[in-house]
């Protein structure tokens, strides 16, 4: 059995009957669950809380979104100005979700949510549209497989499932462990090619505190059953590095073992990130103190930034550290008088000089230094 059969075979059980073993204990927002149907809270399988990184307006995307939990947590926190968009591959799971969908739709004031069967490694590719297809098609030798490659291929170009820089937001509960580990980087690849500049991930799932053996990578049960497909812990930061992402972070890191398999801790963390917006190094004459407590902090970029002196920062690293999840360890201060940018930044480790920004305004320097 493949690894993708035996997933599809787990996850169906469990939208027929819950299954314990597919899931860690979470503690869910319970104001967010009071609308939820009671089937879809026992038959939802994850190990963190994605939904808490939900803005007002996002559009959000859920990948593995199962019965719906996380997005119908999620169509409450949108507003009527955002949407929720699941995916999913297994039909049983889809169908739970889509089942809800209408009384939803009238106890939260407006149909936020929308469900769309599609691999999560594949965001291009519409299965519902290939479906169709194949409906009227059939598949019987070269030809005809030559000819659902070229729909697919159209499809994915000329009417993408999920288009490029859509999504404001992409979460997931415990599923990227399931995807095969030839496909994991195209994976998070796929999840940068559709956020928009300056887009976030958070993304709770299963790591390993050690390299998961080959041999227990081929056991469907223990894959299935979101074990042996996890990252390892220091791997599931740096694939999102080596995809173009900044400021990744583990947000959440759960302390005790979810389970123990020959010796190796597989527990539950959220990841956070950002991808980077779509412009220029602009020079204005923009300075950040970091607050400390440590001497000095290095960001993805290269940038060193030293405890409680003014450096040199272009304006999108700025508005990044001042405006974004790092705001509270960061003094932003603006220039005085703001000149011609220059399109080259200053070399790392550059100090702005306090002429430059005398009497610009400061942003975050109320508070007490965090420690990152």
């Amino acid at each position: 059995m493949s690894m993708q059969a035996s997933v599809l075979d787990r996850y169906t059980e469990g939208a027929e009957s819950r299954q314990e073993d597919l899931c860690c204990p979470v503690n869910y927002n319970p104001e967010l669950l009071k609308l939820l149907p009671e089937e879809i809270i026992e038959k939802d399988y994850g190990c963190g809380d994605p939904s808490a990184y939900v803005r007002q307006g996002d559009t959000v995307l859920d990948l593995g979104s199962g019965g719906g939990k996380i997005c119908y947590m999620a169509a409450q926190l949108v507003g009527d100005e955002g949407h929720v968009i699941g995916v999913d591959m297994n039909d049983d799971m889809l169908a739970l979700a889509r089942k809800h969908q209408a009384g939803m739709a009238k106890k939260i004031g407006g149909d936020r949510v929308s469900f769309h069967k599609g691999y999560i490694q594949d965001l291009a590719l519409d299965l519902g549209a290939t479906e169709k297809w194949l409906a009227g098609h059939t598949v019987k030798n070269s030809g005809d497989l030559t000819a659902l490659k070229q729909f697919q291929h159209e499809q994915r170009h000329e009417h993408p499932l999920i288009a490029d820089n859509s999504v404001d937001l992409v979460v997931s509960n415990c599923v990227l462990n399931l995807v095969d580990a030839v496909e994991k980087d195209q994976l998070i690849h796929e999840i940068f090619r559709v956020l928009k500049p300056g887009g976030r991930v958070a993304i709770s799932d299963i790591v390993s505190d050690e390299e998961v053996p080959e041999h227990l990578q081929r056991d469907p049960e223990l894959w299935s059953g979101c074990i042996s497909g996890a990252f390892q812990e220091h791997a599931f930061i740096k694939v999102f590095l080596d995809a173009g992402f900044m400021g990744t972070a583990i947000d959440k890191w759960d302390e005790k073992p979810w389970q123990v398999v020959k010796g190796i801790e597989f527990r539950s963390v959220t990841l956070t990130a950002t991808k980077p917006e779509d412009t220029e190094c602009l020079d204005y004459g923009h300075a950040v103190i970091y607050k400390g407590p440590f001497s000095e902090v290095h960001d993805d970029d290269g940038h060193v930034y030293y405890r409680g002196e003014r450096m040199a920062v272009c304006q999108h690293t700025y508005r990044f550290l001042t405006e974004g999840p790092f705001s509270e360890y960061f003094i932003g201060i603006e220039p005085a008088n703001t000149s011609k940018p220059s399109k080259f930044c200053a070399p790392a480790g550059t100090r702005r000089p306090a002429s430059m920004t005398k009497g610009g305004t400061h942003s975050g320097s109320s508070g007490e230094a965090c420690c990152c």
